[in-house]
């Protein structure tokens, strides 16, 4: 799964990758965390529109947000058939933009080193997403999404056994267009990245605490784990 992520880049960074024709400015985030607000990337009556909404997916028939499962992330191979995520996959599919992901591996001891996995460059890039707007009896909305993940590449599986997928700035168009692009035509994208995009960097595990949210964090350790 992917239960941390960061998200360094500028805004202006952003909106030249996204091409969205939003101006919204938000802070460099070192230890997302769900259920705290997300950036994502939509397309709204063919325009590429940014928004904050909250990390984990609130379908549109669940009664009651507070009893419901927080679903943060989506398996990719269930995506198009499981009740809470195929209307979604169908009609409201959304870029969700970082600069870097946590992961845990156990180590001596049963603890767990956390790994931060970034480009080299340090660039940003695209997770897969799906988005949904739900509405209560008393008028109350919460916007919500989740990211969806597969099977590890070669440079994860020593780590942990799933990834997020990562999509190419080529195919952020088909995946934003639902109503060209079904869910069969997009099903190709979700695949692991390919092996030499990231970079696996041990890291400290204050990252193990939602409240730690600094650049201090990215620091690498200096011992070498893998």
């Amino acid at each position: 799964m992917c239960g941390r992520y960061i998200l360094t880049a500028t805004p202006e960074e952003l909106a030249a990758l996204f091409g969205y024709i939003d101006g919204e400015w938000f802070p460099p985030r070192h230890n997302i965390a769900p259920t705290q607000p997300i950036a994502i990337v939509r397309q709204v009556e063919g325009a590429r529109r940014f928004a904050l909404v909250r990390w984990g997916l609130v379908p549109g028939w669940v009664e009651d947000p507070r009893k419901f499962s927080l679903l943060i992330n989506a398996r990719a191979e269930g995506v198009a058939t499981k009740p809470s995520f195929k209307s979604a996959y169908k009609y409201r599919r959304c870029l969700i933009p970082a600069s870097g992901f946590y992961e845990w591996r156990r180590v001596a001891g049963g603890a767990k080193q956390p790994y931060l996995m970034r480009r080299p460059d340090h660039a940003p890039f695209a997770f897969a997403g799906l988005w949904e707007s739900w509405m209560g009896k008393d008028g109350s909305e919460i916007d919500s999404a989740c990211i969806i993940t597969t099977d590890a590449n070669r440079l994860l599986a020593p780590i942990h056994d799933r990834m997020p997928v990562i999509l190419h700035p080529q195919d952020y168009a088909a995946w934003l267009d639902a109503r060209d692009n079904p869910p069969g035509a997009v099903e190709p994208l979700l695949r692991p990245a390919a092996d030499d995009l990231l970079e696996a960097i041990p890291v400290s595990t204050r990252v193990n605490k939602a409240e730690n949210d600094d650049p201090g964090l990215l620091e690498p350790l200096e011992q070498t784990l893998l």
